[in-house]
């Protein structure tokens, strides 16, 4: 069973490719996530969680849900990291996370796609972002192949900026960046209320119409991208800069 998390479609892209090539179902985690819904999983086939890389490591809100699921059938897990560059170190943290659970960690493997951190970076506008994608497919089907055929992904080794990126880094990046004081709602706003429904943690509401964010946000970037006005903005960092969601179909 293959199981995504996606804010912008990155990582849902790639689960949905390599659900066609596997054959296995295809879960999308948003639901249960946003609903503290951590009832029993079950799959005789091997587990794939594809997510995108926060910090150089899988979303705390998707470890959170892991570590909180029970998984019976099969023990095997695999993990695909959509990325910007680089997934650093998380393949430590993730042996780490399979072996509390009981699970063998087959791997992890990090696949370039379009940038959507619309908060720190530049976003693509669409034809750049179809050639970064045209770009990943060949890394999609090895990974196809790989959990098809039950071999262990790919392992690259982790340099001493991937572990201090994966580790130190990430252990601050969350409580210095990782919160939702800078976006705010232009007059553009339509109060059609889609921020609040693609938010995974259910931490914006509609005040007066107008989206206001509470203190629990993953910066998973749903809300300013999905936006239909792109009424939203995120400090003075995404004045002018394309919103990005992938819009190629798996």
């Amino acid at each position: 069973m293959i199981l995504y998390f996606s804010g912008t479609g990155n990582s849902a892209y790639v689960a949905k490719r390599i659900g066609k090539e596997t054959g296995d179902e295809v879960l999308d985690l948003f639901t249960k996530i946003r609903e503290n819904d951590f009832s029993e999983m079950h799959s005789e086939r091997p587990w794939t969680v594809v997510v995108p890389t926060y910090a150089w490591r899988i979303p705390r809100i998707v470890q959170n849900w892991i570590e909180n699921t029970e998984f019976t059938g099969n023990h095997d897990m695999y993990f695909i990291m959509t990325c910007g560059d680089s997934i650093g170190n998380a393949g430590k943290y993730l042996k780490k996370l399979c072996a509390g659970k009981k699970m063998n960690c087959l791997g992890c493997l990090g696949i370039v796609m379009p940038e959507n951190y619309i908060a720190l970076f530049s976003t693509p506008k669409q034809e750049e972002a179809l050639q970064t994608i045209e770009q990943a497919e060949s890394v999609i089907d090895h990974a196809a192949s790989c959990i098809k055929n039950g071999n262990m992904l790919p392992r690259a080794k982790a340099s001493l900026t991937d572990r201090i990126s994966s580790g130190m880094v990430n252990s601050l990046f969350y409580p210095l960046f990782v919160h939702a004081k800078k976006f705010y709602v232009t007059s553009a706003c339509i109060s059609c209320g889609k921020c609040a429904a693609v938010c995974p943690l259910n931490n914006i509401h509609l005040d007066n119409g107008k989206p206001a964010w509470a203190d629990h946000c993953t910066h998973c970037m749903a809300c300013i991208c999905r936006c239909p006005e792109e009424a939203i903005e995120y400090g003075k960092h995404s004045n002018g800069l394309p919103r990005y969601i992938c819009k190629k179909e798996a």
